[in-house]
């Protein structure tokens, strides 16, 4: 399909900045694909629109404090970074202890292999833990963190200095409006309450998932609507946008993917009752999406966990084999994101729903509303 066709007319006043409050107080569109209905209501109205036997399916991952300020002693010099990805396995700098990561620097150009750059903390003063820089990547460079004193491993080192990776459409919405908001509060805010914080390997939250609380958690639960649980890293490459006029052509960013056995297992249910089946499998987010979607058939039935990478592009044609609702955010034009939701509930329907959205001054991205595809 063409790039173009991902295209639709948006107001950039529609960014939200911070989250709704409570968090389950965020709009919500109800799209049925059967009739093509469009209504309106509340995420706190989720449990009108699923019912007993349907299955939630999150995405556990925790976000990384991926985000931090660097300063380089041997010229004085400050920039800032962004953790990536651990470099791979089949890397010439792979390292098993995970240390190795591809990072994103700010004036890139200034810096050279070799260069030592200390993490700055909340204060801006500068710690003894570091990272060396080891060779350009692309548009990256892959780096090795060094903990000083205190000791720990990346995430351990980011939490103690690392800031809350939001992504830059949030930021400089915000500094158009000149709102300045605490890092605790967004560390907070940009997490799920269900993440679990042994699995912090993203740097970018499953945005779907920010609308829960507990308390719709429970009453989910009591009227019969279950959960199972995936893990995908959301990688940065989730919010580059697409720079090629065909989708088919476009280099899709490699993720991380972790699926527990009795996941693989209700799965592999799923798939072999589908068509008879009156309960519903309800994907909380994109990424529970392709996570789903990218497991082989032939691993559904194994004992223990499925962990792999996946490149999935999910566009117009594709079959879904798990998926019988989605739970989504409204995403940026011509995103991979936009692409998938196009697949699950049809491009002309997309265009109308999205339309309505942008009339009706829906909040728009990773703070703003939700909408529920059924």
């Amino acid at each position: 399909m063409k790039t173009s066709e991902l295209d639709y007319q948006f107001d950039p006043s529609l960014i939200a900045t911070t989250p709704a409050q409570p968090r389950d107080d965020a709009r919500l569109m109800l799209v049925e694909r059967s009739n093509g209905s469009i209504t309106h209501h509340r995420v706190r109205d989720l449990p009108q629109f699923l019912r007993s036997g349907d299955m939630l399916m999150l995405n556990r991952t925790s976000v990384l404090r991926a985000r931090v300020h660097l300063h380089e002693l041997r010229r004085d010099r400050s920039t800032e970074g962004l953790f990536l990805e651990p470099v791979a396995a089949a890397s010439p700098y792979f390292d098993s202890r995970g240390v190795v990561w591809r990072m994103l620097l700010r004036e890139a150009k200034r810096y050279a292999p070799n260069d030592r750059l200390f993490l700055l903390d909340h204060t801006g003063r500068r710690t003894d833990d570091s990272l060396v820089l080891l060779a350009r990547d692309d548009d990256a460079f892959i780096v090795r963190m060094e903990a000083g004193s205190a000791g720990g491993d990346v995430a351990t080192v980011l939490e103690r200095s690392g800031l809350t990776p939001l992504p830059p459409y949030i930021l400089r919405a915000r500094k158009q409006a000149t709102l300045t908001v605490n890092d605790d509060i967004d560390r907070r805010e940009y997490q799920t309450i269900y993440a679990d914080s042994a699995a912090r390997g993203s740097v970018a939250a499953p945005t779907a998932g920010l609308h829960f609380t507990q308390e719709l958690l429970a009453t989910l639960a009591a009227q019969g609507v279950a959960s199972s649980d995936i893990i995908l890293d959301v990688g940065a490459g989730t919010f580059k946008p697409i720079d090629v006029d065909d989708l088919a052509d476009h280099a899709m960013h490699s993720e991380r993917f972790c699926v527990p056995a009795h996941t693989l297992h209700m799965l592999a249910e799923v798939a072999a009752s589908r068509a008879r089946r009156e309960s519903r499998l309800i994907a909380v987010g994109t990424t529970s999406v392709r996570a789903c979607e990218s497991i082989p058939n032939d691993r559904l039935n194994q004992q223990d966990a499925l962990i792999a990478h996946t490149r999935i592009l999910i566009s117009p044609g594709h079959q879904f084999r798990f998926t019988d609702g989605l739970l989504t955010n409204f995403h940026l034009p011509r995103s991979t994101l936009l692409a998938l939701v196009g697949a699950f509930m049809g491009m002309e329907l997309m265009h109308e729903a999205y339309a309505i959205a942008v009339r009706e001054r829906y909040r728009f991205y990773s703070f703003g509303d939700a909408m529920l595809i059924v």
